[in-house]
C-alpha cells in the first residue's frame, strides 16, 4: 500500500469510527467498537471499498496509533465527538502538558481556556514536539504548556488513551502558559 493510499484510508476510518458511523450504515457499541466485517462491508457499500489488508496495514503503521483491533471488533482509541465510553481510568499527569494550536485562536483561548468543541475532551500531549504537529495542521504552530500538576491538585480529571494523548473536559485559562511571541 502507497503512503497516499494509507493516509486516505486512515482519514476515512477517523471520520467514521470518530465522527460519522452512521453515514455509512455502521454502528459502534457503548465502547466505541464495530465490527471489521461489518466497517469493510459498508464501506464497499458506500464506494470506498478497504481490504483487511489495508485496514491492518493502516493500524500497525498509523504514526498516531489512533485504532485498536481487538479480536473481530475495531475501534478510534480517543477524539470521538459521537456518544462512546472509552472506559479510561483517571490517571495522574505529569506536571506539564501540551496542546498545540494556531495564532487565530490565542484570544479566545486566553478568555475561555481550551474547550473540547466538537469532541469529548481537550486533547492534551506529553511533549512540546507532538503538540507542535497537532498544531501544524492549521497553520503554523502556536504551543501552549498545560500546568497539569496544579489542575489535578485542584480536581480536574484526567485520562490518557492507548496512544498516549491525554483527556481532560477543559483547561481552564488560568493554567495555561503562552509562548512569549504568542
Amino acid at each position: 500500500m502507497d503512503a497516499r493510499r494509507a493516509v486516505t484510508v486512515s482519514k476515512y476510518l477517523a471520520k467514521h469510527l470518530r465522527h460519522r458511523p452512521d453515514r455509512i450504515g455502521l454502528a459502534l457499541d457503548e465502547g466505541g467498537w464495530a465490527e471489521i466485517d461489518a466497517l469493510l462491508a459498508a464501506a464497499a457499500a458506500h464506494g470506498f471499498p478497504v481490504t483487511r489488508e489495508e485496514l491492518d496495514h493502516v493500524v500497525a503503521v498509523n504514526d498516531k496509533q489512533r485504532f485498536a483491533i481487538e479480536g473481530t471488533r475495531i475501534r478510534a482509541v480517543q477524539g470521538h465527538s459521537v456518544a462512546v465510553d472509552l472506559d479510561l481510568l483517571p490517571a495522574t499527569p505529569p506536571p506539564h502538558l501540551h496542546h498545540g494550536t494556531v495564532a487565530r485562536f490565542l484570544d479566545a483561548i486566553r478568555a475561555e481556556g481550551l474547550k473540547p468543541m466538537n469532541r469529548h475532551d481537550v486533547h492534551l500531549s506529553p511533549d512540546r514536539e507532538t503538540a507542535a504537529r497537532v498544531g501544524a495542521r492549521r497553520g503554523r504552530p502556536v504551543v501552549l504548556t498545560v500546568d497539569a500538576a496544579a489542575m489535578h491538585r485542584d480536581g480536574h480529571e484526567f485520562r490518557v488513551s492507548a496512544n498516549g494523548v491525554w483527556l481532560t473536559r477543559a483547561v481552564p485559562p488560568q493554567y495555561l502558559r503562552f509562548p512569549q511571541s504568542g
